[in-house]
């Protein structure tokens, strides 16, 4: 159980990390400081339609949930662990 447990707290702290960084890189792009790529653009988009960003879902947990229910659960599975 604890191998399991430390998998999934790497998992999670990677995840956050993604999330973090990409971020920071839209809010640079939107305001101009740096070029909006198309990876950028995509999850702009993603997070305007409410719908967890590819680059988030494929690192993060499986889910069929909105982006705002997404986050809730993501928090409350990072605060059991």
């Amino acid at each position: 159980m604890n191998t399991v447990l430390a998998q999934e707290v790497i998992r999670y702290n990677r995840l956050l990390i993604i999330m973090a960084q990409m971020l920071k890189d839209v809010q640079k792009a939107l305001v101009g400081d740096v070029v909006m790529s198309e990876a950028l653009d995509k999850m702009a988009n993603s997070l305007f339609n409410n719908l967890v960003p590819d680059a988030w879902s494929a690192v993060g947990f499986l889910s069929l949930k909105p982006l705002a229910s997404w986050v809730i659960d993501m928090l409350q599975r990072i605060k059991f662990l």
